[in-house]
This record gives C-alpha cells, sequence and structure tokens, in this order.
C-alpha cells in the first residue's frame, strides 16, 4: 500500500557514501494543553519505525496542539515543530488537483473532456490515445498510465527538467491497462496535469498554484520551488536516507538534494504542518472549489487497506480514510527522498497533520502512521 500512495520517483541517493550511527533519542517532546496521552503513544510507534524524528500537528477548529519524537536534526535534540519546513511530496498533487478544479468551475476544462482536447499529441504512441483518456481519469489515477518505476527524465543541460520531459519519460511504459479499468498510482498522471495547467492558463504552473491557491489562503511558509532551487527554507526538518537496525540507524543527509522540477507537479512543494492543516481545512471547507467540484474530489474509488482495519478510498487528488470513531477524513500523504507526512481533516473541523524525516528504504511505517492519524483524529482527551 505505501508504494501505491506514495511517489514512486526516488531521486538519487540510494548509496551512502558519508554516514552516521547513532542512537536515536529516547525522550519524546510534548506541547499540547490537555492530555493527548494515547496520540503520543501512537506517534512514538510511528517514530520507531520512521526517521531520526517525527511530530504531529492537530486540533479541532477552536484549538491546537503539537507533540513531537526524537529530533528533526541528528545529533541535536531538535523536536520537530508545526511551523518548521519539509518536501511535503505528493501531497503536492492536492494542490494541483485543486487547480484543475478551479479552471472546470471557470469552464475552461471540462473533466470528462479527453486531455487530448487539451494536450494534442502528448499522451499518443506506445499503446496510448488522448482522445480515451478523459482529465478525471488522469486526476484519480484511473487513466491506465503505467507506473514509471525507474523514472531517467531528459535532463536540461543545468540539471532541472521540463514537465514535458517528465511526461515522455513516464509514458515510456506501455499502458497498464484500459482507460477507467483499473486504479493505479502514477506521477505521470499529475505530470501531464501540470502540463495541462499551464496549456490553459498560460503560464508557468508554480505561479499558478501560488498565485491562486498559496497567496489567497495566507500559507506564508508554503513553496512551490523554482526549477534548481533545492533549498528547504528555515527552521527546517532535514531529511535523511537510511536503514534502522533496532535502536540504530546509517544515514545520510538529503534535505538538500532533491531537485524540484524531478518531481514538479506530483511531489516539488515544500511547506509545513501548520500550513497543510490550513490548506486541507479550507479546500474540504468549501473555501477552495465550488460545492460542485468538492463533491466531484470526493468521489473516491476503494483503493485498497491503510494497514488497520479501515480500506481507503482515491477521490480527485484526495484520499478517503475511514475513522474508526466514526465519519471519515479527507487529505493525502507524501513520500519523497527524506521524508514521509500526511496530513488529513474532516467535515466537522478536526484536523492531523504528521511528519517524519526519513523515506523508509525497506518497511514504510504505513499502518503506524494511520494508527496516529486516526487517534489524533478520534482521542477525547
Amino acid at each position: 500500500m505505501a508504494e501505491k500512495l506514495s511517489r514512486n520517483r526516488f531521486s538519487g541517493v540510494l548509496a551512502v557514501a558519508v554516514a552516521a550511527v547513532l542512537a536515536l533519542p529516547s525522550s519524546a517532546f510534548a506541547q499540547s494543553p490537555g492530555d493527548h496521552s494515547a496520540t503520543q503513544a501512537a506517534l512514538n510507534a510511528f517514530q520507531a519505525k520512521g526517521g531520526p524524528g517525527a511530530g504531529i500537528y492537530a486540533g479541532d477548529g477552536t484549538s491546537s496542539w503539537a507533540l513531537s519524537a526524537g529530533t528533526g536534526i541528528i545529533n541535536t535534540n531538535r523536536p520537530i515543530q508545526p511551523t518548521d519546513h519539509y518536501r511535503i511530496g505528493s501531497q503536492t498533487k492536492t494542490f494541483t488537483a485543486s487547480v484543475v478544479l478551479q479552471l472546470v468551475d471557470e469552464g475552461k476544462v471540462s473533466l470528462d473532456a479527453p486531455i487530448e482536447k487539451y494536450l494534442p499529441g502528448v499522451v499518443d504512441g506506445n499503446g496510448y490515445d488522448g482522445n480515451t483518456i478523459m482529465v478525471r481519469q488522469l486526476l484519480q489515477h484511473t487513466s491506465g498510465i503505467s507506473v514509471n518505476g525507474s523514472p531517467n527524465p531528459q535532463a536540461n543541460p543545468d540539471g532541472t527538467y521540463t514537465l514535458a520531459a517528465l511526461v515522455r519519460d513516464g509514458l515510456k511504459h506501455a499502458p497498464a491497462s484500459a482507460p477507467g479499468a483499473a486504479w493505479l498510482y502514477s506521477n505521470t498522471n499529475y505530470e501531464i496535469l501540470g502540463m495541462l495547467i499551464e496549456q490553459v492558463t498560460g503560464m508557468p504552473v508554480a505561479q499558478v498554484i501560488t498565485s491562486r491557491i498559496i497567496q489567497p489562503l495566507g500559507l506564508t511558509a508554503t513553496t512551490f520551488p523554482a526549477a534548481g532551487d533545492r533549498s528547504v527554507p528555515k527552521p527546517a526538518v532535514h531529511g535523511y536516507r537510511g536503514v534502522r537496525v533496532g535502536p540504530f540507524f546509517l544515514w545520510t543527509d538529503v534535505w538538500t538534494s532533491i531537485e524540484p522540477s524531478e518531481d514538479s507537479t506530483a511531489g516539488a512543494m515544500i511547506s509545513t504542518e501548520q500550513d497543510l492543516s490550513a490548506f486541507y481545512r479550507a479546500l474540504i471547507g468549501g473555501k477552495v472549489v465550488s460545492a460542485a467540484s468538492l463533491a466531484e474530489m470526493e468521489k473516491s474509488v476503494s483503493i485498497g487497506g491503510s494497514g488497520s482495519s479501515s480500506d481507503l478510498g482515491y477521490g480527485l487528488g484526495l484520499i478517503k480514510y475511514n475513522l474508526s470513531c466514526g465519519g471519515v477524513a479527507w487529505g493525502h500523504d507524501g513520500e519523497i527522498t527524506g521524508y514521509y507526512a500526511e496530513t488529513l481533516v474532516t467535515e466537522d473541523g478536526r484536523y492531523a497533520s504528521v511528519v517524519t524525516n526519513n523515506m523508509a528504504v525497506l518497511n514504510s511505517p504505513l499502518t503506524q502512521m494511520y494508527k496516529l492519524l486516526d487517534t489524533a483524529l478520534c482521542e477525547k482527551p
């Protein structure tokens, strides 16, 4: 399940050139009004399967609280804070989907129009026909486009990538199914949607997402980094690659090694737990797209288990999770080199955003992550 829900491009640093082995901090940091002991225990379990640190920011619309375990920077006692920046990976997809639905609201895009209408000749050849793949299917990962498990796009001379190059690389794999026949998570779907946004608006997609989503919502800690800008604003959670061996961890710091244009509209953005909570709350609260478009985004197909007793659903750039205490939560996860994160919100205003600073190489802590989110959203201190 983790492979299905996470980004399928692993840029860069699989080999560890310089590594350190260090016992993880055993103490946990808590900053909350009230007793969130069950959530703290779930956070500790998540961090024990994740990176050197983990954090959660949660609330119910009237109050917020934060908990942390481990450290955001190795060799320091640096608890992860809700205002710390990190790469959000595939949570970028919800921003991309939101812009597409805004264009639907404006009559500039139709969900049930073929992508060929907007991008003639782009999705064509190698078994693909853009006349048979609808915009809705790209948003929901039911287009039949294959997972690009070995990405190798053509780079520009400066080491950056264009969306067109990412799409060409993704379509080198033959279709995995007929359009609409199955759900299969593929970054290529959202790279094509990035090209769609640029074609319809006539502007770079980073500028469009910034002007349409980030700025109107006041997400001052959220950025769509420019091609070539590998920095992460401070304060930041450092991201690591490595393998855990009991209480020890073999890692290398990769937080500034990611070329954002290699992920673009599928996973390039940077944000914080606090900003992501605000974004998803605004979206589910009807402040980003129309009520009709939000209803389309929430039409989900089953995509399997979360590692708990709950099946997950996938809408148009949104994951649906059935809470143990009743009701549903909406959001998205993000997995990118150095980070694993997710944000879920409910229609009645509850929210929880989590991050750990390691992309698990062998065993993704999917079960522990959903247990943590479910506990935070359902716990009554």
